[in-house]
């Protein structure tokens, strides 16, 4: 029963893989999208040229990002977190617990 429950849990992770890997364009397309309309949007937010070129510099992140999904296949974006998170694991900590909180708070205010 240990190995039909290994290849099960193998099943659901390739299968995962595979429908993540079939909706990478489509979210590159999404992320992409959001880029340009930050871009076209950037020069008229309120608080000057600093606020513009923050918009801009997290437009450009966005299009690098999204480049990144739609050139990368699920295996190698979980291969390159976890170097990130081998090479940073302080920062990582963080991000994760702040995500957590996240989420926990999302959860928490539902009622």
């Amino acid at each position: 029963t240990v190995a039909q429950v290994k290849d099960k849990v193998s099943d659901l992770g390739r299968t995962a893989s595979n429908k993540i890997d079939e909706n990478r364009d489509t979210a590159a397309t999404g992320i992409k999208n959001a880029a340009t309309a930050l871009h076209e949007n950037a020069d008229k937010l309120p608080g000057g040229e600093n606020v513009n070129a923050l918009a801009h510099a997290a437009a450009e992140k966005l299009n690098t990002t999204a480049n990144y999904v739609r050139a990368h296949h699920v295996n190698q974006m979980m291969a390159d977190l976890r170097q990130l998170v081998k090479n940073n694991p302080g920062p990582a900590l963080l991000g994760a617990a702040a995500i957590g909180f996240m989420v926990g708070r999302s959860v928490v205010n539902k009622d």
